[in-house]
């Protein structure tokens, strides 16, 4: 189909022209081409219209279609029932991804991030899953003044399977979804239920999407067990929250490939430093060693060696391997189970840094001044041989508990560790004078019996050892920014951007409170947090205090543009030292390895690929807790009506989320729970406060709750008042006397 007039040809303009030619042997009109042209036509547009507009040859029409599909998808045109084009925005509809709520409703958070989010009606979310593409329509406002919208066309559907619970019902079998943001209940025909049972876990295939008239149904695939099977918590999340689980036999058979051992042909060209001391320090169950360390004194200088896995040479851009962890972005880790990147025959294997075999590896090779300042780096590919597979809890009784046996059997490397304590403590004055933000918390370890369920949880102390591996690694990963923008190189960058307006002012009110305040205005700096840390460390709320100046801060995000790490007190940071088990790691390898031997680089639209890492970060940890809260649940199921102090963890609308000593659970104290009274939230303080007695339950309060409920199927647990202590107990007594003096007094007027 070709433009037989005497026109301009309107591609000859294509303000993305070059980046098509660089992508494709044959290019089309871009995106923003066919937006343009669109608009120049000014009405809805017939496609064999807007071919010849775009004097689409026949050969390029199968492409051009598809590229209009996946237009479509995201939601930058609509096409309807009549092949007709238009452009979204002169419709005025927003396109955006679906977010259900357990209660039925949902919203619309739209793709373009400046947009408000948008209510979407239980009716309206009858015709959709949680997670699915749409576009909508602005109906209006509801009740609470929020905009509401109707949708119009859905764009994709994101739940081909769903894993959910059997419910019988009258003969019909019914599955209702593991993911609560899914609330309808999906049919399943008698012939296609596998035979399964009330209460079992299944995978369910949908057949038929929801509509407005039509309710959902599927038929049966997997019967996954259920709920007292071990393990059967890992497998519900990985269904729920759509984790890859599963290798393709392609990207298996390339990681095969390379055997256990290294070619001696990639040697070649590398720095060779076998000799050369470095070693591992990681956990006690650690499998995977991306990261090795070595220091030395050098005159009135220090020398750190960095040594990371070098995955790029074997995960290749575009291979199958690539795409299979680009998929996952980064490693999940459970309880007792973790799911790879990358199979295990590398990251257990041919890229860990194991003990006495040779690997090969990127360096970042650094220069440290006596004031602890990185005054030059390297980066070169190279060849080590790990000396020792060292703990943190080694590392420690041996520099800290001066452990006899252990500081023997590591005799070959006890001076080089020594060595690194020396640089880490430079290193670790540094981060004081930086002002880099330190909370404290307390991280656990869930310990299981024989039968994979929770024995105990104990808590994770922090010593030297692990803080000497964080100062090197914040180090390394600081020279790696600094060499990509300095080279101008098009990679990943970890960002942390300064707390937002509305939380500064949240903060800001919650302080008042407390005789507190925060300088710096509506751009605090680091330092200005940490003078705040500093003057309530002391105090009995410091745990209180900590926990909402945490909650101010905005999450850490992926992207190809520098925007610094305001926890961390960096102008510039990034992510270099975990390729194995992290996506924008490996990126960033690529990039580096490029700059150092002088190959041109082109990574495909950088931008998505943040986007992308920074979601499949948040998906494994809603994974991670959601098999978290299971196992706790299931522990507490024979602790009903057992007693418990415990310490307000969290204020919401409904109610307490009240922590309990000693096992580290959380469990819920409903609003209806707190007393006779009627409890308003008050998100500025972080507090319930009684209408009548204003006795107030706050973030840090201590109670002693009681457990009344465990319910396996929304993992959660439910808790009652029996005593609350401190300011709380003083505010209830005080109440309580004065009624009664005011009971009193009316009772003598009656007299």
């Amino acid at each position: 189909m070709t433009n037989k007039t005497n026109k301009p040809n309107a591609r000859d303009k294509d303000p993305q022209k070059e980046r098509e030619l660089s992508l494709y042997e044959n290019p089309i009109p871009s995106r923003e081409l066919i937006l343009e042209v669109m608009t120049e036509i000014g009405i809805p547009v017939k496609k064999n219209d807007l071919a010849i507009a775009l004097d689409i040859k026949e050969s390029e029409l199968i492409f051009f279609e598809k590229r209009l599909r996946a237009m479509a998808r995201e939601g930058q045109i609509l096409i309807n029932r009549k092949d007709i084009l238009c452009i979204s925005t002169k419709l005025s509809l927003i396109a955006g991804r679906v977010m259900g709520h357990p209660d039925g409703f949902g919203f619309l958070i739209s793709d373009n991030k400046e947009d408000k989010d948008v209510f979407l009606s239980p009716r309206e979310m009858s015709k959709v899953f949680n997670g699915d593409r749409v576009m909508i329509q602005i109906t209006g406002q509801d009740r609470k003044g929020r905009l509401e919208g109707a949708i119009v066309e859905i764009l994709d559907r994101a739940n081909k399977v769903i894993v959910g619970r059997v419910v019988q019902n009258n003969g019909v079998t019914i599955v209702a979804a593991e993911d609560k943001r899914i609330n309808q209940d999906i049919l399943i025909p008698y012939n296609q239920d596998m035979q399964a049972e009330a209460g079992q876990v299944v995978e369910v295939e949908i057949t038929t999407q929801p509509s407005l008239r039509e309710k959902p149904m599927g038929k049966i695939i997997k019967v996954l067990g259920s709920y007292t099977d071990s393990g059967i918590e890992i497998e519900i999340a990985l269904r729920k929250h759509h984790l890859p689980y599963q290798f393709s036999s392609e990207a298996l058979s390339q990681a095969n490939q390379y055997g256990d051992k290294i070619d001696q042909e990639a040697i070649k060209g590398r720095v060779d430093l076998r000799e050369l001391p470095l070693v591992t320090i990681d956990g006690e169950t650690a499998r995977d060693f991306d990261d090795a360390v070595y220091a030395e004194s050098i005159g009135n200088e220090w020398r750190l060696v960095v040594a990371i896995a070098d995955v790029s040479s074997y995960v290749k851009i575009g291979s199958d391997l690539d795409k299979e962890a680009l998929e996952r972005g980064n490693s999940v880790y459970f309880p007792r189970r973790v799911i790879p990147m990358l199979p295990e025959s590398l990251s257990n294997g041919l890229c860990s840094l194991n003990p006495n075999v040779d690997r090969l590896c990127m360096v970042c090779d650094m220069r440290i001044d006596a004031a602890g300042l990185v005054t030059s780096y390297e980066f070169y590919p190279s060849v080590m041989n790990s000396k020792a597979r060292l703990t943190y809890t080694i590392v420690d009784e041996i520099l800290n508990k001066n452990n006899e046996a252990l500081t023997s059997q590591f005799s070959h490397v006890h001076d080089d560790l020594k060595q690194l304590q020396s640089v880490f403590k430079l290193l670790f004055n540094q981060r004081q004078k930086r002002g880099a933000l330190e909370f404290d918390s307390t991280e656990t370890s869930i310990v299981f019996t024989d039968n994979g369920k929770i024995d105990h949880i104990k808590p994770i102390y922090r010593n030297e050892a692990h803080r000497i591996i964080e100062e090197c690694m914040l180090a390394a990963n600081v020279c790696s920014a600094e060499f990509l923008l300095d080279k101008d190189v098009d990679a990943l960058f970890r960002n942390h951007e300064t707390p937002t307006e509305e939380k500064l002012e949240n903060l800001r009110g919650f302080l008042v409170e407390f005789g507190l305040f925060l300088d710096g205005g509506n751009k605090p700096t680091v330092k200005h947090y940490g003078q705040l840390i500093d003057q309530v460390a002391n105090r009995p709320d410091a745990h209180l205090l900590q926990t909402v100046l945490l909650r101010s801060m905005q999450q850490a995000v992926y992207s190809n543009q520098n925007k610094g790490h305001f926890g961390l007190a960096y102008e510039s940071y990034t992510h270099f030292t975990s390729p194995i088990r992290r996506y924008p790691d490996l990126i960033v390898h690529r990039a580096i390895r490029a700059k150092v031997e002088q190959k041109k680089l082109n990574i495909k639209d950088i931008a998505q690929l943040g986007e992308h890492c920074s979601g499949t970060e948040r998906r494994a940890d809603e994974a991670t807790r959601d098999v978290e809260s299971w196992l706790k649940c299931y522990f507490m199921q024979d602790k009903i009506g057992e007693t418990y102090d415990a310490t307000v963890a969290g204020v919401t609308g409904f109610g307490l989320f009240v922590e309990l000593d000693g096992i580290f659970i959380e469990g819920l104290l409903h609003v209806t729970e707190l007393g006779n009274d009627y409890f308003t939230f008050d998100k500025s303080k972080h507090a319930m406060i009684g209408e009548r007695t204003q006795l107030s339950f706050r973030l840090g309060d201590r109670l002693k709750v009681k457990v009344v409920r465990v319910d396996m199927e929304t993992s959660k647990i439910d808790l009652s008042l029996v005593e609350a202590v401190g300011k709380v107990m003083l505010a209830k007594k005080a109440t309580k006397t004065k009624n009664h003096s005011d009971r009193k007094r009316k009772t003598r007027k009656r007299k």
